[in-house]
């Protein structure tokens, strides 16, 4: 079930996040082993509940982010571990609290910890993760990265509760929803590369650029995740296809699909998601009002924009592999649709 989704023609070989992967992969075998030893504890729950998301194969995107912009500006010591780290236990953190917020039931392809432990156990071990990570960054000894890591923390909560306030909103416009990705996805991208710069104690012209590089890039990834809703595979998703219509979430396919359809289809919409009415054939009829109006390749087509934002923001910076393995993420998170 979903739409295909049609790239360019005559496009290179497909983007992948490998470059990046190799240049980051001796520093990465570090935060692994200081993921699981952090997610420690002599209750018997937390590493189990933690171990269960940390262990179901993300790619830990954000931590390679932190690790190859303080690499690229020349940063030796072990404090880019220590930041990598806490960028990927805020992140599992804050999956942990989604999902309960969300009900959701699938991630990654595995039953979400909720399902298993239940909601609180949930809540309550993303918030031990969250205070391991507080701890890390107060271990490495800067104060502009603790900054820049808290305040990532509180605009995500922020994130988390305009979402509520927009959710199952059919009159929720394409700001408020860029507002919502914008804190709840891409603060932490953003976060995660500015760190960098900031402990190899770059100028602000390289803090500034990777930070726009990070907020760019998140806002590209998070279009893209929600066009694979509508568009992609339930293998390739990690949950099934169609769990944003379910949970009532007001994403851009579906913002652009109410705004250009007609009274009788704007109907369907606010009884689908404002009433909850999402059976699969309401889902069949949601795809192909998306199809109909172009709004796949809309969203797609903003993606392609703030991944060009994302690519201008490095450009001035010296050719080098890491340059080149960064750029090659933009198109990476963008082609994931293909």
């Amino acid at each position: 079930m979903g739409v295909v989704i049609p790239l360019e023609e005559g496009k290179n070989k497909p983007a992948s996040v490998k470059p990046l992967v190799d240049l980051t992969k001796a520093d990465m075998e570090r935060v692994n082993q200081l993921i699981l030893s952090k997610a420690g504890s002599d209750v018997q729950m937390i590493p189990e509940v933690a171990n269960h998301l940390i262990s179901s194969g993300g790619k830990r995107l954000r931590p390679m982010l932190t690790l190859a912009s303080a690499s690229l500006f020349g940063y030796r010591g072990d404090g880019h571990v220590k930041l990598a780290t806490s960028v990927e236990f805020m992140h599992t953190a804050t999956l942990l609290h989604d999902d309960v917020v969300d009900e959701s039931d699938l991630r990654r392809g595995r039953s979400t910890a909720r399902t298993i432990w239940g909601n609180q156990a949930s809540v309550l071990v993303g918030d031990f993760l969250l205070g391991q990570a507080f701890r890390m960054m107060v271990d490495v000894g800067s104060l502009e990265a603790l900054d820049v890591l808290s305040t990532a923390a509180a605009v995500i909560a922020e994130g988390e509760v305009l979402q509520l306030s927009v959710a199952k909103n059919m009159e929720t416009t394409e700001d408020d929803y860029l507002a919502v990705i914008r804190a709840k996805t891409a603060a932490l991208f953003a976060a995660a590369a500015e760190v960098g710069p900031i402990i190899a104690n770059a100028d602000k012209a390289g803090r500034a650029a990777f930070k726009s590089y990070g907020m760019n890039l998140g806002l590209a990834f998070q279009l893209v995740d929600d066009a694979l809703d509508y568009g992609g595979k339930a293998a390739d998703l990690g949950k099934n296809v169609g769990d944003d219509f379910r949970e009532g979430k007001i994403t851009l396919p579906v913002i652009l699909s109410y705004r250009r359809g007609t009274e009788a289809e704007r109907a369907f919409w606010r009884e689908a998601i404002e009433k909850g009415e999402s059976s699969d054939e309401n889902l069949e009829k949601a795809l192909g009002l998306i199809n109909k109006y172009g709004a796949l390749n809309d969203t797609i087509s903003r993606a392609e924009h703030y991944g060009t934002i994302a690519r201008d923001a490095l450009a001035p910076l010296p050719a080098s592999p890491l340059k080149s393995a960064l750029m090659e993420v933009i198109d990476f998170s963008i082609q994931r649709v293909n």
